[in-house]
């Protein structure tokens, strides 16, 4: 009988550790558009490796400075996320955490068209994950988030992409130039200096949430669910706030939230389980 209760003990352990999340932060995919090898993270949630079923995917998108493994050391992702499923706020999900910050930083195509990590993410990165792991490849089934500058490229590729993306949380977000003076003094200062005016014009149009929030047609305001969230503290306080009193003028669903704090980790690690939360909503058919 004792030898009985040895025997389910072990297995009742084998089975807490066979039910581990993952978290490798050192994977990469080789880039033919940028001529080079690009880093990513990924978090696998805790029944992946004892299922066969696929999975609602994240990508959750790093600040400047910080590279794929910002979200796993500052965030953590991982800590956050396994507590979320475990109380049964998120669903079971894989979270992609690409590195914007070699090369050129930043999730935009430049103005010149000479470094165009946007085709690069698009084109190679998403189709080589979502082929590398059993990712539920459609739109229901995805979303992005991110903080800063990756608030920014969660703005530009759900708006870009509306097809693709189910939710978008920007957190903190770089919302983009707020108008075309911003943007011609901005890619002045740069290594984009060269852009012709047509180029500056059409970076604007790209890169500015404001101006394609205003610009917006009337069958896409619908198309995304959109979560804002940034600190009353923050220095991006202005853009965020701006883009939250455009989407209601233009009529656009989302939530925006105001909290105490400022551009932090702290604040970040705050935000992501209601991120979680929100995007779950969508992966479960609300």
């Amino acid at each position: 009988m004792k030898n009985f209760f040895l025997l389910i003990a072990v297995m009742s352990t084998n089975l807490l550790f066979a039910q581990t999340s993952k978290v490798f932060d050192n994977l990469s995919v080789q880039s033919k558009i940028l001529n080079m090898e690009r880093k990513y993270a990924i978090y696998l949630p805790p029944d992946y490796e004892t299922s066969s079923r696929s999975y609602p995917v994240l990508y959750l998108l790093h600040g400047a400075g910080d590279d794929q493994t910002g979200w796993v050391q500052f965030g953590e992702v991982q800590n956050i996320t396994d507590k979320a499923i475990a109380e049964g706020k998120a669903t079971p999900m894989i979270i992609v955490m690409p590195d914007a910050n070699t090369g050129r930083r930043g999730y935009a195509n430049s103005a010149t068209g000479t470094w165009l990590y946007e085709d690069f993410f698009f084109k190679e990165l998403m189709p080589a994950v979502e082929k590398k792991y059993r990712i539920k490849a459609e739109k229901r089934f995805r979303a992005v988030a991110g903080l800063s500058m990756g608030g920014g490229g969660s703005f530009a590729y759900a708006l870009h992409h509306p097809e693709l993306f189910s939710s978008a949380c920007p957190l903190s977000a770089a919302t983009g130039p707020l108008n075309l003076e911003m943007t011609k003094a901005q890619i002045k200062r740069g290594p984009d200096s060269t852009a012709t005016a047509i180029q500056v014009e059409a970076y604007y149009k790209q890169q500015s949430a404001l101006h394609m929030i205003e610009t917006m047609p009337d069958d896409q305001k619908k198309a995304v669910r959109w979560y804002i969230d940034c600190g009353d503290d923050d220095f991006l306080f202005e853009g965020n706030s701006l883009v939250h009193i455009a989407m209601r003028k233009k009529e656009i669903p989302h939530e925006f939230r105001i909290r105490n704090g400022g551009h932090t980790w702290t604040y970040w690690r705050e935000a992501l389980p209601d991120v979680l939360a929100f995007i779950s909503q969508a992966f479960h058919q609300y």
